[in-house]
């Protein structure tokens, strides 16, 4: 699991695929996998106290996501103080498992096939941590992941992610120094995202994508012709009778 360092460029010329997970590639969001670690704790009474904090701590977390992505992040994870790391570690696999894995897109490894095909880098970039990414880049063939990062002293989470918080426009910022790193032409590459939120990161890149977009991303895409994607159903046929992604 890698994250963007100023280390001598590699693969000089060659371009990435960046992808946003959550909404993009699998209809989840970062509440159910948080969840799901709360409800698995060693203990049951570990596990009602850890979500009774939690929900109380719901309505902070409700505004935080309305005005600072990155504040949300902070005030999320926060209910991780206190985990151990082999906890963690083991309970990624079942979050995997039981909450990512059947929220899959229906076309999300196709389209992450067709751009290895074409010899890009595909890169997750997402603000779930990194135990649980890691699954899903493997299942999808992914080539790495920029991801949030959990700090452990003495192998206990003390509730704060390590810098840089992949979230808002940081993420375009991630990008631009992972693209450094490794070499890749961002005019070359790619970025593919379901939310109106990364339009920073998508704006780094030469060729940005909105897949499932909201409302407001699908507006600025029909504006800017981005193509708007949709691989949360079976390829349909177009009026010409050729498949088609496109909605």
């Amino acid at each position: 699991m890698n994250h963007p360092a100023d280390t001598p460029a590699r693969h000089e010329g060659t371009s990435a695929a960046y992808f946003d997970v959550d909404g993009t590639l699998v209809g989840t969001n970062l509440l159910q996998p948080t969840f799901y670690y709360l409800l698995n704790q060693a203990r049951p009474d570990m596990s009602a106290l850890r979500v009774g904090r939690a929900l109380l701590g719901a309505p902070a977390m409700a505004m935080a996501e309305l005005r600072d992505r990155r504040l949300f992040n902070e005030l999320l994870f926060s209910n991780y103080r206190g985990m151990t790391e082999d906890r963690m570690v083991l309970v990624a696999a079942d979050v995997f498992e039981d909450v990512i894995k059947p929220r899959i897109f229906h076309g999300a490894k196709e389209l992450i096939q067709k751009c290895k095909d074409a010899g890009q880098r595909v890169v997750l970039i997402t603000g779930s941590l990194d135990h649980t990414t890691a699954h899903l880049a493997a299942y999808l063939g992914a080539d790495d992941c920029i991801t949030n990062r959990l700090e452990f002293k003495d192998g206990f989470a003390t509730g704060k992610l390590l810098r840089p918080v992949v979230a808002g426009p940081e993420k375009a910022a991630l990008i631009v120094a992972d693209a450094r790193k490794h070499g890749h032409d961002l005019l070359r590459s790619h970025a593919y995202s379901d939310s109106y939120s990364d339009v920073p990161m998508l704006s780094v890149v030469g060729h940005p994508n909105c897949v499932n977009p909201d409302e407001r991303l699908a507006r600025l895409a029909r504006a800017y012709r981005w193509p708007i994607l949709d691989i949360n159903v079976p390829e349909r046929k177009s009026a010409t009778g050729r498949g088609s992604s496109r909605r």
